[in-house]
């Protein structure tokens, strides 16, 4: 790929095909910015940036990595994060969304996520400094504000449908219509919102929205 230049493709396997091989050959510095770990839809598109990207971190290659707190309400990729901040990556929680995943290498190639569904998503690839450098200053002043990973433990494990019922109570919802809506039984229903705002350390549903919203969960 050429100096300046950029491409727009569509979807991960048109990404894989015309701009996979960018990821390979990480020397000083890999960049990504993204809500949670789920950055890729297919199984053999992580499976083909993994093996192409390899970063050498006991090589001298700065990785830093940043998310929003949405990555941490899931206990797999909270232990995934700890796995690899243990292997070197710097990783840090941004409170503010993130409206793109992006990945930027050695300041030589940006990759940028559209919106949408991640298997049907547009992805920007550029190798223009032109383009390059304001986003790389960008994440660089959304890292200075966000927090280390060590310092965001203290986020609560939520189940996997909490954030179901939170839009529910947001959207002032009553809880046999949330019920319905969510497949469960009123008396259910009712239960995980007391199990939710307990977890949340709140002593109201309202509180417990205030505070699902601070911590980027909602």
């Amino acid at each position: 790929m050429p100096n300046d230049q950029v491409i727009t493709v569509r979807g991960e396997s048109e990404l894989r095909e015309r701009a996979g091989h960018l990821f390979a050959g990480v020397q000083e510095e890999f960049l990504c910015a993204a809500t949670d770990l789920n950055t890729w839809s297919h199984p053999e598109s992580r499976v083909t940036i993994s093996q192409r990207l390899r970063t050498p971190l006991s090589n001298g290659v700065v990785v830093r990595k940043l998310y929003t707190a949405v990555a941490l309400a899931d206990d797999e990729q909270r232990d995934h994060l700890l796995q690899i901040a243990a292997a070197g990556a710097q990783i840090r929680i941004c409170d503010a969304g993130l409206p793109h995943e992006t990945i930027i290498i050695d300041r030589r190639v940006l990759f940028l996520a559209g919106p949408g569904a991640p298997g049907d998503r547009e992805f920007t690839v550029t190798t223009s400094p032109a383009l390059i450098d304001p986003v790389h200053a960008l994440f660089d002043a959304t890292w200075e504000t966000a927090v280390p990973l060590a310092d965001r433990q203290e986020l609560p494990l939520l189940g996997p449908d909490a954030r179901d019922i939170l839009r529910s109570l947001g959207a002032g919802l009553t809880d046999e219509v949330a019920a319905r809506r969510l497949g469960i039984s009123l008396r259910t229903y009712r239960r995980r919102v007391a199990e939710l705002m307990r977890t949340l350390d709140s002593e109201s549903r309202f509180q417990a929205g205030l505070r699902a919203g601070e911590l980027g969960i909602t």
